[in-house]
């Protein structure tokens, strides 16, 4: 059974753009119930930006002698904290290169891309256990 990243990613993708306030930023993601968003400069991947990154930077602790302060303020921007380059998938991927992406970077989430590079959603772990679960029920029927 061929399970494709395209059967198992949500289409409806809220996005931010690199130039969006992080706690304004912060409320919409809460909001809508969603720990990760693409980062769009105009059609443009640019980014991932995670709950987590909202709520405490990697740079508050880049250091254990260093002490940063940080607010979640509009005065940072969706762009000064986001993962840049973000590795990505495409629709026509196998599910396992991208379980094979997240185990190994970490993510909880990956942007979905189509053949011309656009973003058309994205894949999380809880849509990979969603696959998993699929997968169990149509092995055990079929005796696997």
């Amino acid at each position: 059974m061929s399970m494709r990243v395209s059967d198992f990613m949500v289409r409806k993708v809220l996005t931010a753009a690199p130039g969006d306030g992080v706690r304004e930023t912060f409320f919409r993601m809460r909001e809508a119930r969603v720990r990760h968003l693409p980062v769009l400069d105009g059609a443009q991947l640019v980014g991932m930006i995670s709950d987590r990154d909202l709520r405490r930077p990697d740079w508050v602790d880049e250091a254990p002698d260093l002490s940063h302060d940080y607010q979640l303020d509009d005065n940072l921007s969706v762009g000064d904290l986001m993962s840049k380059n973000p590795i990505v998938v495409h629709t026509y991927d196998e599910l396992a290169r991208a379980c094979a992406l997240i185990n190994a970077h970490g993510f909880g989430a990956l942007p979905v891309l189509d053949k011309g590079n656009h973003l058309v959603g994205i894949l999380s772990k809880a849509d990979l256990v969603r696959a998993f679960e699929q997968f169990l029920a149509t092995g055990h029927e079929h005796g696997v």
